[in-house]
């Protein structure tokens, strides 16, 4: 299916902000509910993740599912998007994701506007951030190439997974940075401390497509899992 650009980026607006309104909305509810912070982590994490396989599965074929400008940015790099669209793209993604934050505010009664409080700075962050979207970015590329049908469930298990080994709790996404910085609730991030992540994000985003091109450029021949080569 080949949408046009209007329906494109309707596709990866929508996308963005039910991506955000899940994220910050099932922390509200999980930390409403749970009053223990790890189970709440894990009540955001597979709410995340699931709405993630959805989201893909239903807007991939109009626009490809980014939600995410370090990716929009990857697939302009490759080619595969004009410098134009993957802009156009970026904006979509930013300004669903800050409507996502202000309708769970609505959601929840809380107010519409304000910022984070919560300080998500430093070193081990940003490195997280990195890896989180070089990961992320390898899993899409590589799935793209040899699973393409099971790309939306390799995503979400990834951030699911990404959510508990990366100390900033993989973000891995400059858009969801942002809208996050507007919410003062659990998943809440605050805007002195977004430059940095999106930085890291974006190096981890051009790490990957230099190591997965260099990759994927040689003929691959399908290997059996250690598993199985060894029963």
């Amino acid at each position: 299916m080949k949408a046009d650009l209007s329906r494109r980026l309707v596709a990866e607006f929508l996308g963005s902000a039910f991506l955000v309104a899940t994220v910050v909305g099932s922390g509200i509810m999980a930390e409403s509910l749970a009053r223990d912070a790890a189970i709440a982590l894990l009540a955001n994490t597979l709410a995340t993740g699931a709405v993630l396989v959805v989201l893909i599965k239903i807007f991939g074929p109009f626009s490809g599912a980014h939600f995410n400008p370090a990716v929009s940015l990857v697939f302009a790099l490759r080619g595969e998007i004009g410098a134009r669209d993957a802009g156009l793209y970026v904006l979509a993604q930013i300004l669903g994701g800050i409507i996502g934050t202000w309708a769970t505010h609505l959601m929840f009664a809380l107010p519409l506007l304000e910022t984070s409080l919560k300080v998500r700075t430093g070193g081990g962050q940003w490195f997280s951030e990195a890896v989180a979207t070089f990961g992320l970015v390898t899993t899409i590329l590589a799935g793209l190439r040899f699973e393409r049908q099971s790309v939306p469930w390799l995503v979400g298990l990834y951030i699911t997974a990404a959510y508990w080994f990366t100390a900033s709790t993989s973000f891995a996404n400059p858009a969801v940075a942002i809208a996050r910085s507007l919410t003062n609730t659990f998943a809440g991030i605050r805007p002195l401390d977004v430059p940095g992540f999106i930085l890291a994000e974006l190096i981890g985003a051009a790490l990957a497509l230099v190591l997965m091109g260099w990759l994927m450029r040689a003929p691959v021949t399908a290997q059996r899992p250690i598993h199985e080569s060894q029963s």
